[in-house]
């Protein structure tokens, strides 16, 4: 696939990443070049066959290279959220008998040191942007000069138009080296690499310079932006608010119904776009974009309206791991508003042990499909069925069409007391369209008489380390506002249990269980925690994914109360 790319677009821009405030690029050519020399690198430190490179940093031309280098070896891609803990580092890395491990700086190094006599296979540490602070035997700097999903997402080749990205999701997560890493090589894409704090606020700064192409976020981005541009909303003076909402609902009509409508609205719409969302879209730096992804959970409906309200359709793309990542697509042309699209070409999809509503377990059949777990025979038994069919564990219909509508997950999946299955996911969106203070909620209920929830409340990250303040967003504190309090901080509501705000929220809950299918899917009791979900504290994963058990593990007092007798 690189040799047909690099003929194809071996001059072009590669990767772009950010030095001394300077874009420095590196072309295809160049690319493969460094790639190969990264291979034999890593074959004269010892990499054995089948064996891994482990790679620990963020996001750069460094890490793509180490990945390229690795395949071209004959080895396998290792990748290692930075986030984890030196003893989450050791059990990847010995699990998958890693020979060579490849990691960013200083941080890095230091928890490798800690487990380093305790990994048989590691022959060498490779270090590519400090220097090192203190000599060990098999420790280098490799001195590099810097250091296929498919087109049914609608990217186009470069010899058509040359896509620009940005890169700037876990590359340890598979859906981020798909769509970074080797669906820039297989269509001739540039890659820019963004900052290491881009999830903590720069990432917009980045998109405004580079003006990609294409975008991918998970969920839980998509919802931040949102959030954001209603915080910004929230502080503009009567008229904008008025404009912006006009602006949004007229958006937001066209993209739902079509164009079916009089000449003069079809007038309007064009001219709301003009005047008022283009302008939004160049703020976020997406004037340029053509198409935006969301993939690694489900987009709620919520999500889904506001970013069609600005002229931006979400394409939701639906795979796993095991699945090399997307093994359905939506995009310009395989689209359904709510759908993750059909099968790439290729790929099968079926679903089994259906109830009466047609929702089934969806399972995976085609060349996306994994071998196996390494080292875990019996786990790769369980994973597929006699027929060689891949099992998901979520739920999911399909429409006469093929279009694939993702449901739920069957681990998810609440079964109370009584024997009721009970989706969590689709409560928990009704919850938080109802209640714009919430930013988290948690239903619990799994072998209890009754649903209970967990709630969090929208608060201001802290610049430097994205983590939840104690201050309430600006549209949490026009929630209070408007519901008679006063309150600016979390703590001021959950400490006192502010009365005005906490009825707001009851009846909030009780319109949502106005609307609930039965007695079961109601919320009998709910409570306010004192922080919002974090990776940091350990309820969001590092693509900010709901830690279900973990949260449960670590508010386990909160649950016991809801069903003290």
């Amino acid at each position: 696939m690189f040799k047909e790319s690099l003929e194809k677009y071996g001059s072009l821009n590669a990767l772009a990443s950010k030095k001394n405030g300077k874009w420095e690029k590196i072309t295809f050519s160049e690319y493969y070049c460094l790639s190969r020399k990264a291979a034999k690198s890593f074959l004269k430190l010892g990499l054995e066959r089948f064996h891994s490179v482990a790679i620990l940093g963020f996001n750069s031309p460094e890490w793509f290279i180490s990945a390229v280098g690795a395949i071209f070896a004959g080895g396998i891609v290792t990748g290692i959220y930075t986030t984890n803990s030196p003893e989450a580092c050791h059990y990847i890395a010995h699990d998958s008998r890693t020979d060579v491990m490849v990691v960013e700086n200083q941080k890095q190094l230091d928890k490798i040191m800690q487990i380093w006599n305790r990994l048989p296979h590691l022959k060498a540490v490779v270090l590519y942007k400090d220097s090192i602070a203190e000599r060990h035997p098999n420790l280098y700097t490799i001195t590099w000069t810097s250091a296929h999903c498919s087109r049914a997402g609608g990217m186009h080749p470069a010899e058509v138009q040359q896509e620009s990205i940005v890169s700037y999701l876990p590359l340890s997560h598979i859906a981020a080296q798909i769509y970074d890493l080797w669906t820039g090589i297989k269509w001739g894409e540039q890659v820019y690499f963004a900052e290491p704090d881009a999830l903590k606020g720069s990432l917009i700064n980045t998109l405004k310079e580079v003006q990609p192409t294409s975008h991918m976020g998970v969920p839980r981005v998509w919802e931040k932006i949102m959030e954001k541009l209603k915080d910004v909303s929230a502080q503009s003076g009567f008229i904008k608010k008025k404009i912006l909402s006009w602006a949004m609902s007229l958006s937001l009509e066209r993209n739902l119904n079509g164009s079916n409508s009089s000449d003069l609205k079809q007038l309007c719409t064009r001219l709301a776009d003009y005047l008022v969302l283009a302008k939004i879209r160049s703020a976020l730096g997406l004037s340029s974009c053509q198409k935006h992804f969301s993939g690694a959970a489900p987009l709620n409906t919520e999500t889904l309206y506001f970013f069609l309200g600005l002229n931006i359709t979400l394409y939701e793309a639906y795979g796993m791991s095991e699945t090399t990542g997307p093994h359905c697509l939506s995009g310009p042309y395989i689209y359904r508003q709510h759908s993750c699209g059909k099968p790439a070409p290729g790929c099968r999809v079926k679903l089994v042990d259906k109830d009466t509503e047609g929702n089934g377990e969806i399972c995976f059949w085609g060349r996306t499909v994994f071998m196996g777990y390494l080292n875990m025979e019996d786990r790769t038994k369980e994973a597929f069925d006699e027929e060689g069919w891949l099992h998901s564990g979520d739920l999911g219909k399909l429409d006469k069409d093929g279009f694939l509508y993702v449901t739920g997950r069957i681990k998810d999946l609440i079964i109370t007391a009584g024997g009721e299955n009970v989706p969590p996911i689709p409560i928990e969106d009704a919850v938080k369209k109802e209640l714009p203070i919430v930013s988290n909620a948690m239903v619990i209920g799994d072998k209890k008489k009754f649903l209970s929830m967990f709630l969090t409340l929208k608060s201001v990250l802290d610049p430097d380390t994205s983590d939840p303040t104690d201050i309430l967003t600006e549209q949490a504190r026009d929630f209070c506002q408007r519901s008679g309090s006063k309150a600016t901080k979390v703590s001021e509501i959950v400490a006192a249990r502010d009365q005005a705000t906490y009825r707001a929220i009851q009846e909030g809950i009780d319109r949502v269980n106005s609307t609930a299918t039965n007695r079961v899917h109601c919320i009998q009791k709910w409570i306010v925690l004192p922080r919002d979900f974090s990776i940091s504290g350990g309820e969001l994963g590092p693509t900010m994914k709901l830690k279900r058990l973990a949260v449960l593990e670590k508010y386990r007092n909160e649950v016991d109360s809801f069903y003290k007798e």
